[in-house]
């Protein structure tokens, strides 16, 4: 067992004083969070960025639940344990690990330490970097979640709406990997990535619409919903009967069960759990390398506001990162 580490009174965060543009996110000095009851604290190397984290900055989404400023933001991290729930746990100082935060409700992963529940934390993929693993936890347990919802399996067609994004690109490896034929969407730049990922056909959405082309599609992994072109309502034609389209922006498509039934498919939302029993299935997946995380961006701290503007701008070729604090090679 691990000696623990003498730590220091306050940390580097990045933060918000108020809902707002990206520009309201800055670098502050903290207090450490106190880790209390099954939470570990853990010094984050590096921390993923996700469309919620900019939804939150903004004001939508989970905003609501923001219980003082300043505020923390972020849900993804890959660090270094420091302080274990209690001896004999099974993560212990030193360890290398990365899971899953719950801000906006408390504070995120946007910090030098975070504090969190071991439910939401596992050990780090060997085969990765801290930067690589900190771009996993949401996407790929959201991805998951979302294709084992739809009962993605060998004989089912499945289309992935924007296959190349954080969430898409976990997807369609995951539903490839469980055995479906995969179709993805994407645009033209992003017709080589998507094959490379395993998906079996690509539709590149500049050029062609996918609802003039697909018919009797099992299920669809819908990550665009109304926001764009009626993406969701336009899916609904292309499924089977009794077909199931999930999504993921549940907010973007109030009318969506309405449409559904009137379209005699089935459809529902999805928002991921954080669960470290699904993130050692995703661990033992990346370890084999059965599947990988594609980092597109990586920012330092410092740098959170370019690395919001990036992730709103859209376009992401899997996922965005901050860079945190330094990785201890060291750490198991």
């Amino acid at each position: 067992m691990s000696s623990t580490p003498v730590l220091p009174s306050h940390m580097r965060a990045l933060v918000i004083d108020s809902t707002g543009g990206p520009d309201e996110l800055h670098l502050a000095e903290l207090p450490l969070p106190a880790a209390v009851s099954d939470e570990l604290l853990i010094r984050v190397v590096a921390a993923g960025v996700n469309p919620i984290d900019a939804k939150t900055r903004a004001g939508t989404g989970p905003a609501a639940v923001i219980p003082a400023y300043p505020a923390v933001l972020g849900n993804d991290f890959s660090g270094v344990v420091v302080r274990s729930p209690y001896e004999s746990f099974g993560l212990q100082p030193g360890d290398a690990v990365y899971g899953m935060a719950r801000a906006p409700r408390i504070a995120g992963t946007y910090a030098e330490y975070v504090a969190v529940s071991a439910m939401s934390v596992s050990r780090k993929p060997a085969a990765v970097s801290h930067i690589e693993a900190a771009g996993i936890p949401l996407a790929a347990m959201t991805a998951w979640g979302m294709v084992t919802l739809a009962q993605a399996g060998p004989g089912q067609r499945m289309l992935v709406h924007a296959g190349s994004g954080g969430v898409g690109h976990f997807a369609v490896q995951f539903a490839r990997h469980l055995g479906a034929h995969v179709i993805a969407t994407g645009s033209t730049a992003s017709v080589g990535f998507l094959t490379r990922l395993g998906a079996h056909e690509v539709i590149d959405y500049s050029t062609t619409r996918f609802d003039d082309t697909l018919r009797d599609i099992d299920s669809v992994i819908d990550l665009i919903g109304n926001v764009h072109d009626n993406t969701g309502t336009r899916s609904l034609t292309v499924l089977r009967p009794d077909g199931l389209l999930v999504n993921a922006p549940t907010g973007s498509w109030p009318t969506m069960l309405a449409e559904a039934t009137a379209a005699g498919v089935r459809a529902t939302g999805y928002k991921v759990s954080a669960d470290a029993r699904v993130l050692d299935t995703i661990t033992a997946l990346i370890d084999n390398g059965t599947v990988r995380v594609n980092i597109d961006q990586v920012f330092d701290l410092a740098d959170g506001a370019a690395a919001h503007r990036a992730i709103e701008g859209g376009h992401t070729r899997g996922k965005i990162v901050l860079r945190v604090t330094e990785a201890d090679e060291s750490a198991a």
